[in-house]
């Protein structure tokens, strides 16, 4: 086997793609995560087995400390609050990389800027569609005219390995206000 195809199976089983271009191997970091749905919605919704969202359940949602609410560090580096469900964000995603994952952090995005973060954590094995709602900041609406996406930030594997997101899009302003 030659050295430049040891480097291409690596970089493939790592999670990068290979573009060959004109000979010289450039590698991109894909993302470990497939976002299959991203749906946020303003006003409270039915969970569980009725209405527009059957089959999602509460993703995770820190408790609170006696009198001060859980806070974590973003992929920004600044303190950030996850929302109780009521307005919420239902994502579809599967893990696509060959490792479980332990904590999952995405983005909502809106006009190329963040607008809302939430954080999943649990064990999410390959190849596994997971379905959860999470809580929003009654600040991210209206949403106006925009196409809503959610982009993968920062993963941390099951093994303690982590990925972050190499082309973060821009936090908006008011983020961080609560």
């Amino acid at each position: 086997m030659s050295l430049r195809t040891l480097a291409l199976t690596l970089a493939v089983g790592l999670g990068f793609s290979v573009s060959l271009g004109t000979g010289a191997l450039a590698l991109t970091a894909q993302s470990p995560v497939s976002v299959n749905r991203c749906d946020p919605e303003p006003g409270s919704v039915a969970r569980g087995p009725i209405g527009p969202y059957s089959g999602y359940y509460p993703g995770y949602y820190p408790g609170y400390y006696p009198n001060v609410p859980f806070l974590w560090n973003d992929v920004y580096g600044r303190s950030y609050r996850q929302a109780p469900l009521s307005p919420s964000l239902a994502i579809d995603y599967v893990n696509v990389s060959h490792r479980a994952m332990r904590q999952i952090e995405f983005g909502l995005v809106k006009h190329s800027e963040i607008v809302a973060e939430v954080r999943d954590v649990g064990t999410f094995s390959p190849r596994v569609e997971i379905k959860h709602l999470f809580g929003l900041s009654r600040n991210v609406f209206p949403l106006q005219t925009s196409l809503a996406r959610c982009v993968v930030l920062r993963v941390e594997y099951a093994d303690g390995s982590k990925w972050r997101n190499p082309h973060l899009p821009k936090a908006d302003s008011g983020l961080y206000h609560y």
